[in-house]
């Protein structure tokens, strides 16, 4: 019988929401079918190095035998590029095109064999054909520390206040937020006397996460310690793959789009472009008759306007002629001094939007992303109406009622 009649008369039976892992594990089958045989590779460490279309990471993935597969999914782009993965004693590289999966096993220790797969950040082309029209209103408020704060429901008992920042990946949830708030973790109660540590591995299915008439039927949390105040967690934009967000600040709503909608005239269209996987615009500063460009992550997470990577902002060479507003010196343990500076930047453009008198904080030491690109906050992220679309990667703004607001660092 055709895999693709299988396909169908499985995922009939069981609903891939109902059986995620079961339906995963079919898919990875019939993928491997097609692939014809698995290609093999050795490895002795459980430590794997990952170039990732040339940005080379070492030990990023560790081999765990008990995943089937263990997915990782490459860099978003809609460019063909090589992955390769690096074991202590073999290495294979993958050609990934958007929209494919790519199956292997690894073999730790002559004995236990590794799944993996490795897997576009693109959603399929065949399922965004297939996908039915919805436009999905989330009501949100912005809190004191520019949050984007959306009220969610976990598995119709468990209330919990998310923020959406661009800048993330998938959902996350403080540690504290798991124990007290949701009933997700598989020894709550034990961890709640104190007599077990808490297992983030092995959660509780979440069936249903519900944000405004958003319906998700499975979603995947993980913990974290980086939260925006007084919010329990984070929701990034991966989980609107092949589809438009539109944050109306106006309105305090976001609209999931799974079509572009008509779209007004009042906004500027400009290519999103992603690096790392990170979505990125152009913006550029204007000071003493020089105009200084560059790309910049949209952080709707940080309360700050812009931030500015210490590299690149030493390459350019114009802070020192900028009027400091604060200088923050921090001391590490062993005495060593690290200076933050905030400096008031008399104009910056999107497109053609401009902005004037803004609070730039420049970053001291190394970009903790461990690359060079500069931020936008939502301090001045919230001044613009914005379409996000993930289908096409494109961005579209226009000024809202926020646009000659005061500014949180000039207050």
């Amino acid at each position: 019988m055709n895999k693709y009649i299988i396909l169908f008369l499985i995922t009939q039976r069981f609903a891939p929401m109902k059986y995620p892992y079961l339906f995963i594990l079919i898919i990875f089958t019939l993928a491997t079918s097609a692939q014809q045989k698995l290609p093999v590779i050795k490895a002795s460490s459980t430590n794997v190095s990952i170039n990732d279309g040339g940005y080379f990471n070492k030990d990023a993935w560790r081999l765990s035998p008990k995943a089937k597969p263990d997915i990782f999914t490459a860099d978003r782009t809609r460019k063909t590029k090589w992955v390769t993965f690096y074991t202590d004693i073999d290495s294979i590289s993958v050609k990934v095109k958007p929209g494919t999966r790519y199956n292997f096993i690894i073999l730790l220790n002559g004995k236990d064999s590794c799944y993996t797969q490795i897997a576009s950040a693109i959603m399929p082309q065949s399922q965004l054909k297939n996908a039915v029209e919805t436009h999905d209103t989330i009501p949100f408020s912005l809190t004191p520390y520019n949050a984007i704060q959306v009220k969610a429901v976990i598995n119709n008992t468990d209330s919990i206040n998310l923020y959406f920042d661009v800048s993330s990946f998938d959902f996350h949830l403080t540690k504290a937020a798991f124990l007290k708030k949701t009933k997700l973790l598989p020894n709550q109660a034990d961890v709640a006397l104190g007599k077990a540590s808490p297992d983030y591995n092995h959660l509780n299915k979440v069936f249903k996460l519900q944000m405004g008439t958003l319906i998700l039927n499975t979603a995947d949390i993980f913990p974290t310690s980086v939260t925006s105040n007084d919010m329990d967690g984070r929701f990034g934009y991966n989980i609107f793959e092949g589809k438009q967000v539109e944050i109306d600040y106006d309105h305090s709503m976001m609209i999931i789009h799974s079509k572009l909608p008509k779209i007004s005239k009042e906004y500027i269209k400009s290519k999103m472009e992603f690096i790392r996987s990170f979505g990125c615009i152009k913006g550029a500063f204007y000071v003493d008759g020089k105009i200084y460009t560059g790309n910049f992550i949209m952080d709707t997470g940080s309360d700050q306007a812009i931030i500015l990577d210490s590299a690149w902002a030493s390459q350019q060479n114009f802070i020192e002629n900028l009027k400091l507003i604060k200088l923050t010196v921090l001391r590490d343990p062993r005495g060593v001094k690290y200076e933050t500076k905030t400096v008031l930047w008399p104009m910056f453009k999107i497109d053609n939007f401009q902005f004037s008198n803004i609070p730039t904080l420049v970053l001291s030491g190394k970009n903790p992303l461990g690359f060079e690109i500069n931020y936008l906050g939502n301090d001045l992220l919230k001044r613009l109406n914005i379409i996000l679309d993930f289908k096409n990667d494109f961005i579209y703004l226009k000024p809202n009622k926020l646009m000659n607001l005061k500014y949180k660092g000039n207050s």
